[in-house]
């Protein structure tokens, strides 16, 4: 009987970002559950959805990263399962591709780790470091501004049914979002490889699910950027800032040369954490795009916030809007 029959063992890298004397990685070490998004039987989206929460990760175990250079580094897993790297490496930019991407791979290195490994004990990661010839970054929400979630919903009804009980397949990209999103990866000479941040306060667990749907509606690929499912329960201080705030200003911090246009929605915090930002670094924010939500008191809020802005902060109803601003800005050809 193969009831009790261990998972075979998987490495999952999240694409992330670094420079050319920055290496910055995170991802998890889990037991492989052999999630499969593309059938889309109801049964299979149960067993995906409880798949994808009640993992068997990898803990308190180390791993080795190795590059294209064959120099090769280290790190540990958590009680989570999580890994990351952040260290400094000299001359990465030498490593990359046109689009900026630099290849890895992890392996296990416990000799005690007997398990099954599909396939082989090698698995990829990507990093991207931005090209030289890059004009600005975007950094982009991903709910209610590339997906339709429905964060603005009572009691985040629409949330619930839409990450849970709709198939990834069944999701569809607010239309136009990403065509706008190319054309700003292509920059205003139609030949640049601007960078494309993704991030979100859903919880790492459903970066996969994220990940497909970005590639199977044509977005520019780039980092994802998520928080720990522990964290969503943690109760904060009041001077506590969101994991999505943070990740964006380490961004800023990362790329200190680099401007960025910001593209969020109406419905719930992004105005705050945008315009924060905007105070906080002036002169790095070249434009601010805001997705209109159908919530009227949030949207008189909103409206509000944005009446002493000298910089672009614009609520557009759709992507055609956004478009034809980003041309008259001279930021898109």
């Amino acid at each position: 009987m193969s009831w009790f029959k261990k998972d075979p063992l998987q490495i999952i890298s999240f694409l992330s970002y670094g420079t050319k004397n920055h290496f910055y990685i995170r991802g998890r070490a889990l037991e492989d559950e052999t999630i499969n998004l593309e059938e889309k039987s109801l049964w299979n989206l149960i067993l995906n959805t409880w798949k994808r929460f009640e993992t068997d990760e990898i803990k308190n175990t180390k791993l080795k990263i190795t590059l294209p250079d064959t120099s090769v580094y280290y790190t540990k897993t958590d009680r989570d399962g999580y890994y990351k790297i952040d260290t400094k490496i000299e001359n990465l930019d030498h490593l990359i591709n046109e689009e900026g991407w630099l290849n890895f791979e992890l392996s296990y290195v416990e000799p005690n780790i007997k398990r099954t490994i599909q396939k082989e004990n090698r698995f990829k990661g990507e990093i991207l470091i931005p090209a030289k010839n890059a004009q600005f970054g975007v950094i982009s929400d991903i709910d209610d501004t590339i997906i339709h979630t429905g964060v603005a919903s009572i009691l985040k009804w629409r949330v619930i049914y839409n990450t849970f009980l709709k198939h990834v397949q069944s999701r569809t990209a607010l239309e136009g979002a990403a065509e706008f999103y190319h054309l700003l990866h292509s920059g205003s000479n139609g030949k640049s490889a601007n960078p494309i941040f993704y991030v979100s306060h859903s919880p790492w667990n459903l970066y996969r699910y994220l990940e497909f749907f970005l590639k199977a509606n044509n977005f520019p690929k780039g980092p994802i950027l998520l928080r720990s499912f522990r964290t969503i329960f943690k109760k904060k201080s009041s001077t506590c800032k969101p994991q999505k705030q943070l990740e964006i200003v380490n961004i800023l911090n990362t790329y200190p040369d680099l401007p960025f246009i910001l593209i969020g929605d109406s419905g719930e915090h992004d105005p705050d954490i945008y315009l924060e930002l905007v105070n906080a670094y002036p002169k790095r924010v070249k434009a601010v795009y805001l997705r209109s939500v159908l919530h009227k008191q949030k949207m008189q809020r909103v409206k509000a916030l944005l009446k002493d802005y000298s910089i672009p902060v614009i609520i557009v109803d759709n992507s055609k809007e956004a478009i034809a601003h980003a041309k008259g800005l001279g930021i898109i050809k």
